[in-house]
């Protein structure tokens, strides 16, 4: 019999890491695909990008309406409250034999609670991580007390998860499971990337992503054009400037960028969702990548592409050299462009790894044996 596996996906950025996951599961005879499609993926004003789940040719078992025309916290909790009422029925449904959540996003928070009150297993990617600047962070470490399994980007975090009370044998190190695309996806040419685009890459170029900071004290719009006027000094570079997430703030944002790419059609581009394959394509060829994402730190070093981290948001993650970090501060932010510019900046090693994290995924989902009795492991040695 098929185990069924359900796998949940709220935005463009986790769906992109998950993809070669998604393609394995659905090509294993032993293992049963249950694709739950909610958050931005559905709303017209972020790309409607499940559509794109679609053309990659994965059926989606169960759309899940949440996202509200807000932009504030209490939009956020209300979006929970809708996401929990229709995670129920989904998986009351489909019932799974295990839930998938990447992350620490407020939706996967809700598919967490869900599950763990339905004793569905939840085995957990990415946990163990530190982003002292967002709510991610606590979200984060809920979800692992909510998760049976765990499978995290590096040994660093393999042993935060076990310290957070998780048993040994339940938490593996796999490392970043986006890095599968590095040996697996066929990435675009300059050219035919500017093609994808339909916009002349005719000079070097950066990617910039700006999220709002939901916990640091980093005012979304301030902040944001902090970032564009230090961009300002940079004008012989071109820029692909792409929309922020659907966290509180981030109108603000769309609405600047929006104008800013306006007052400068042949060097800007702004872009509702670049998809993985344009986006790795373009931070392969990129001069630098900008911002406060996840992707700069976790996945960008492999490509031996520098990042400028800018503000609070990412504080505390594991970096390889090539990230520089800066204040949100326009002549900091600047003082780091050029920085990592002048080749200042060294490569070295990505600590998350090199890919082929799918297959030992796999394994875990083939080998899981759950009990709804999840015993709290206490460290050798505490005091108790």
């Amino acid at each position: 019999m098929q185990k069924k596996v359900a796998v949940f996906t709220g935005t463009r950025a986790e769906y992109g890491l998950l993809y070669w996951l998604l393609h394995d599961i659905n090509a294993d005879s032993e293992l049963q695909l249950q694709l739950l499609v909610t958050g931005s993926h559905l709303s017209p004003e972020f790309g409607n990008t499940y559509q794109q789940i679609i053309a990659d040719g994965f059926d989606i078992a169960d759309k899940i309406e949440i996202l509200l025309s807000s932009d504030s916290s209490v939009g956020t909790v209300k979006s929970m409250g809708l996401a929990l009422i229709g995670l129920a029925d989904s998986l009351s449904r489909l019932q799974p034999d295990v839930l998938i959540l990447l992350g620490d996003r407020f939706e996967a928070l809700a598919a967490a609670q869900a599950a763990m009150l339905m004793k569905i297993p939840v085995l957990h990617l990415h946990g163990g991580e530190i982003t002292e600047g967002a709510t991610d962070d606590a979200i984060r470490h809920a979800i692992t007390k909510l998760s049976y399994w765990h499978a995290t980007s590096t040994e660093v975090y393999r042993q935060r998860v076990i310290q957070l009370g998780e048993s040994p044998e339940r938490v593996k190190n796999v490392g970043a499971i986006g890095l599968d695309h590095l040996k697996r996806t066929r990435l675009l040419s300059r050219d035919q990337l500017a093609d994808a685009l339909d916009f002349k890459l005719n000079q070097p170029y950066f990617v910039v992503t700006y999220h709002p900071v939901t916990l640091a004290e980093e005012p979304p719009l301030a902040s944001f054009n902090a970032l564009l006027n230090a961009l300002d000094q940079f004008k012989q570079y071109q820029i692909i400037l792409t929309y922020p997430n659907a966290d509180e703030g981030g109108r603000q944002i769309i609405e600047r960028l929006l104008s800013y790419a306006a007052e400068q059609p042949d060097r800007v581009l702004a872009v509702t969702s670049l998809g993985q394959l344009r986006y790795l394509s373009a931070v392969k060829h990129a001069a630098a990548i900008i911002g406060n994402s996840s992707s700069g730190i976790i996945e960008v070093p492999a490509f031996n592409v520098p990042t400028v981290n800018i503000g609070a948001r990412q504080q505390g993650r594991l970096a390889a050299p090539s990230v520089q970090h800066c204040r949100i501060d326009t002549s900091d932010i600047a003082a780091s462009i050029k920085r990592v510019l002048s080749n200042a900046i060294p490569v070295g090693d990505n600590p998350y790894g090199q890919g082929n994290v799918s297959a030992n995924v796999i394994q875990m989902i083939k080998q899981l044996h759950f009990n709804p009795v999840k015993k709290f492991y206490d460290l050798p040695g505490a005091k108790l």
